[in-house]
């Protein structure tokens, strides 16, 4: 991410239950909201690339990405694996509530929640467990039946995963065709797409990401699938947030 990309957002702290963490916010106040949710990494250069891209979209979004490993980043997938497997997750519903609320009280009418990999599940988790969500969209991640049930959903739910993605249970087709199952039984509005060709993550797109995904074994590079995602993800934040 370019460094004048980092000077875009204004980072304020949060507090909840005794404990405060860094939220990153960018775009116009008083439009509806987005809270943005980081892959496995941290809150690293790509997914505040997302959380710009979302804040320009239509009439704008203000963009919220709260810092769930309290200011820590992985530069392998080994360390990225370790701080996922660590995070507190009923904690992190709470940092995504607490989140939700702040947009809420400071000038965002409606706030959904989007997130990538382990945000993607988060974020459908919140969908579930956070009744102040307005909607979501969720990036190639499930939550697990432990966290959260996305038959009992309190959001409309809109889900995107790639048709080659490997992390079986977690955000493969099997996992993706559940969910969709599950979804379909709470009565509430939801959309499972799956792109064939992609493979996990495949909304990465800057010269660093693709890098990444590279030494993971993941060369595919999909723009029109980005694209596609992207009109979806508009459409849905917009029929359920409303424009800015």
């Amino acid at each position: 991410m370019a460094a004048d990309a980092a000077c875009q957002f204004q980072k304020i702290q949060i507090q909840r239950e005794g404990t405060t963490f860094d939220v990153y916010v960018v775009g116009k106040e008083n439009a509806p909201g987005v809270v943005v949710l980081q892959e496995w990494w941290g809150v690293d250069y790509e997914v505040k690339n997302h959380a710009i891209h979302i804040s320009q979209i239509g009439d704008g979004y203000r963009a919220l990405i709260p810092d769930l490993y309290r200011g820590k980043v992985a530069l392998d997938v080994a360390e990225a694996q370790h701080l996922m497997e660590g995070l507190d997750w009923q904690g992190a519903i709470k940092d995504i509530q607490a989140s939700v609320k702040w947009l809420k009280e400071n000038g965002s009418a409606k706030v959904g929640v989007t997130g990538y990999c382990m945000g993607g599940a988060l974020s459908i988790a919140s969908g579930v467990l956070v009744p102040e969500v307005d909607a979501v969209v969720a990036f190639y991640g499930t939550p697990s039946s432990e966290l959260a049930d996305p038959s009992k959903a309190q959001a409309p739910i809109q889900a995107h995963f790639g048709e080659l993605d490997s992390f079986v249970g977690f955000a493969d087709v099997t996992a993706a065709k559940s969910l969709e199952e599950k979804l379909k039984s709470c009565g509430l509005p939801d959309e499972v797409h799956i792109y064939p060709g992609c493979s996990h993550a495949f909304m990465n797109a800057s010269p660093e990401a693709l890098k990444r995904r590279k030494d993971m074994g993941l060369a595919d590079e999909n723009l029109g699938a980005i694209d596609l995602a992207w009109s979806r993800f508009s459409a849905w934040m917009g029929r359920f947030l409303g424009s800015a």
